[in-house]
Formats: C-alpha cells, sequence, structure tokens
C-alpha cells in the first residue's frame, strides 16, 4: 500500500520542517519556565507530523525494544497495586499514545526539506544559547528574573522554590547542549557552544543542580571517546548501559554484603544518602518478584521508604516490570548505541553520545523512568541529535573558495 502523494511530497517536507521550527522555538523557553511543557510540545509535533511516522530497518530493533517494554507494562497494569483514577490517566495509556507521537516526531527529521531542518536546527541553537544565557543571570541573581515574571503574573514564589525550579533548566541544557553545539560549529558559530557548556558550569554552581556537571563531564569523556575510537567506543557505552540496567540491582546488593554501602552513605550529601535508602529499599523489594516485577507504577505504593520512584531508572524498571523490562530497556540502548559506531570520526555520531550520556546519567540518579516531561526531553534530544547528523557542514566563503581555486592551479601537479 503506497501512502498518497500529498504526504511524499514537498508540501509536506516543508511543513515537517516548519513543524521542528515551531519546536526549535519553544524550547528555550520551555526549559526556563516550565519544563513540564515538553510534553505537550513533542505531542503537538508529533501530532501534526504523524503521517511521518515510519520505522526504517536500521530502526527496527530500537523500536521492538520499545514494543515489547510498553506492551509489558501495559499489561502489568493487571498486577500492579496502583490503580490510576481516572484509568486514562494512568501511564500504560499515555505510553502508547508517546511511542507514536514521539516516533513521529522523529520521523519528520527524515521528511523535512533540508532547507527547512537548517532553519528548524539554527532556532533549536538559538532557544539551548538564549536558555543557557539565563541560566547564568539566574545563576548569578538568584532567580531574579523568574521571580520577577511569577510576581508580574500575580503567582509569586519563594526565592528557594524560584531557585529549584529554575534548576530544572539546567538539566534540561545539559541533556539538549551538545545536538545544539554541534549546529553551532557546523554554521560557524561555535562560540555558542562554549556558552552553553558555561551556562550548565554556571547552573551547577549558582543553583545547587551537581548532577548536570556530573552529566557535562560524563558526555564530554563520552564524546571524546566516540571520536577517537568511532567504531570500539560506542560499543563500550553498549556495554556500560547494558551492564547498568541488567546489574544495578545485584551491584546494590554486593556492596551491602561487603558492608560497603553504609560506608559510602556515610560520607555523600543528605540528598545522596536519600537516594541511596531509596536504591536499597528497592533492591528488597526487586528480591520478591524478581521475574515479573510488581506492575506498572507500583513504586508509588512503597512509601515511606520510597518516594514516588527510586530515583534510579534500573531500579524502577527492575523494580515495576521485572526482568523482561530490563530486558528491552537493554535492548533499546544497546541499539541506540550501535547507531553510532562508524568507520571514522564523525561529529555527529559524538553529539549523539554526549547526548545519550546526558540523559543516562539523570535517568541513573534524578527522575522517575516515566515521567511525561521527561520521556518528551529524552525525544526531543533524539529528534535535535537526528536533525544535526544530517545537517551539511557549512559552505566556504566565495573568497576563500576563489583563493583555494587559484592556489590549485597554480599548483596541479600537488592535486
Amino acid at each position: 500500500m503506497t501512502a498518497p502523494a500529498w504526504i511524499s511530497g514537498p508540501r509536506f517536507a516543508r511543513w515537517c520542517g516548519w513543524v521542528l521550527a515551531f519546536a526549535g522555538v519553544m524550547t528555550g523557553l520551555l526549559g526556563w519556565l516550565g519544563p513540564l511543557g515538553f510534553a505537550v510540545l513533542l505531542s503537538i509535533v508529533g501530532l501534526l507530523c504523524l503521517p511521518a511516522f515510519q520505522v526504517s530497518e536500521a530502526d527496527r530493533p530500537a523500536a521492538l525494544a520499545l514494543l515489547v517494554l510498553v506492551i509489558w507494562a501495559c499489561g502489568s497494569m493487571l498486577w500492579s497495586p496502583y490503580r490510576p483514577d481516572p484509568l486514562w490517566s494512568s501511564n500504560a495509556v499515555k505510553l502508547v499514545c508517546q511511542g507514536l507521537l514521539y516516533w513521529a516526531a522523529y520521523s519528520a527529521v527524515r521528511r523535512a526539506t533540508p532547507q527547512g531542518l537548517r532553519r528548524a536546527m539554527i532556532l533549536l541553537m538559538a532557544g539551548v544559547s538564549a536558555l543557557a544565557t539565563l541560566i547564568i543571570v539566574e545563576a548569578v541573581t538568584g532567580a531574579a528574573l523568574y521571580q520577577a515574571i511569577r510576581q508580574a503574573i500575580g503567582d509569586p514564589i519563594r526565592p528557594d522554590l524560584a531557585v529549584r525550579n529554575v534548576a530544572q533548566g539546567v538539566f534540561v541544557l545539559a541533556v539538549l547542549w551538545a545536538p545544539a553545539a554541534l549546529v553551532a560549529v557546523r554554521v560557524g558559530w561555535w562560540q555558542l557552544a562554549v556558552l552553553m557548556a558555561a551556562g550548565i558550569v554556571a547552573g551547577a554552581a549558582g543553583l545547587g543542580a551537581d548532577a548536570p556537571l556530573i552529566a557535562l563531564a560524563l558526555a564530554s569523556a563520552a564524546g571524546l571517546a566516540v571520536y577517537r575510537w568511532p567504531k570500539v567506543a560506542p560499543r563500550g557505552l553498549a556495554v556500560a548501559a547494558a551492564i547498568f540496567f541488567l546489574a544495578t540491582p545485584l551491584v546494590v546488593w554486593g556492596l551491602r554484603a561487603q558492608g560497603a554501602y553504609g560506608q559510602l552513605q556515610d560520607l555523600v550529601s543528605l540528598s545522596w544518602s536519600m537516594r541511596m535508602d531509596y536504591w536499597s529499599y528497592a533492591v528488597d523489594w526487586i528480591s520478591d518478584k524478581p521475574l515479573r516485577g510488581w506492575g506498572l507504577d507500583a513504586s508509588r505504593m512503597f512509601g515511606p521508604g520510597i518516594r514516588l520512584h527510586p530515583h534510579d531508572a534500573a531500579l524502577q524498571i527492575w523494580l515495576e516490570l521485572g526482568v523482561i523490562g530490563a530486558a528491552a530497556a537493554t535492548v533499546f540502548w544497546v541499539a541506540i548505541f550501535h547507531r553510532l559506531e562508524r568507520p571514522k570520526a564523525d561529529f555527529g555520531a559524538v553529539a549523539g553520545a554526549a547526548a545519550a550520556i546526558s540523559y543516562l546519567t539523570f535517568a541513573a540518579v534524578s527522575f522517575g523512568v516515566w515521567q511525561e516531561w521527561w520521556l518528551a526531553l529524552g525525544a526531543l534530544a533524539v529528534v535535535a541529535s537526528a536533525a544535526a547528523q544530517r545537517l551539511p557542514a557549512r559552505a566556504p566563503k566565495a573568497s576563500a573558495a576563489r583563493a583555494a581555486r587559484r592556489a590549485s592551479t597554480s599548483h596541479p601537479i600537488s592535486e
């Protein structure tokens, strides 16, 4: 069955480019004022580009892993102790919709015209750069701009809560900086890449968000490794991701058995100590039902030992979906890193690896797996990375090109 002519035609390709441009415009604003809006943004982009939905042969392993994960998550609602009210608001329903719409947004990258894709990525680069600038200002002033806006709309907020809300934008910046920086380099504005990294450092120092600084370091190391070893490094990252999703419960259990877990917990700050408490409780519950798990969103029912979720993606998936969910998540991330293998150094693969490692870092210590805005941010990172890889490098200036031609004709033998 062939697609209608208008879907494969130039009008729809231009339409996809403009929809992605809209996403680029909104990215910086949402990152600063309301990251929860990313779920709405990606849903709109996917809905408007739904006819672009396509699963290529190269994408099939990741798509199949996601399909298994979603089906198993929906089925696990049968034995989950958590019962959402109403049913349509459950994460099972949301995961089905998100999987369809977010993949359509990703597919729009392939359908957009080169001109539209370039426009969209320049706008995203500008939005991420603006977000970095705002975070630097907010870090210096204690979120004064954010407080002023809340005051102006008649919804004042305490300074400490304002800092916490703005700090969420640092996580957004840390996930998106690599593809946005690649765009900056390819259009000749590499200074903006430095600005984005500075925004992460300033946000970590001035807003108390230490995890983004860790993510920046790990992502930079992963990017350098992928550039230096373009075929081997992605395989190494795939192995690391597999170990994370499959072996995290065993690692926590082993450290506890050796007595090292408690010693380490005594050395860290209160926030990290609380996380380690969640992880320890999660391992105890996982050991009761390791095969099928407790069911989707069951983490919400294990308070006060676990507050909402274990603050670790691997442990949450094991706790709720068991070994099948952990295996599906492993296949998905291994497929992601496998797609980054290259025969030679490629900056597109570097940016993709850096974005993936940033996202995994936060997944390991911060956010719940099923948080809508968090899944949407991950989808946006995939869209931005795929689009940035398709963006050609800046063409040489006319004067430089003429000079190169003159030099070439005067030295014909050297060619």
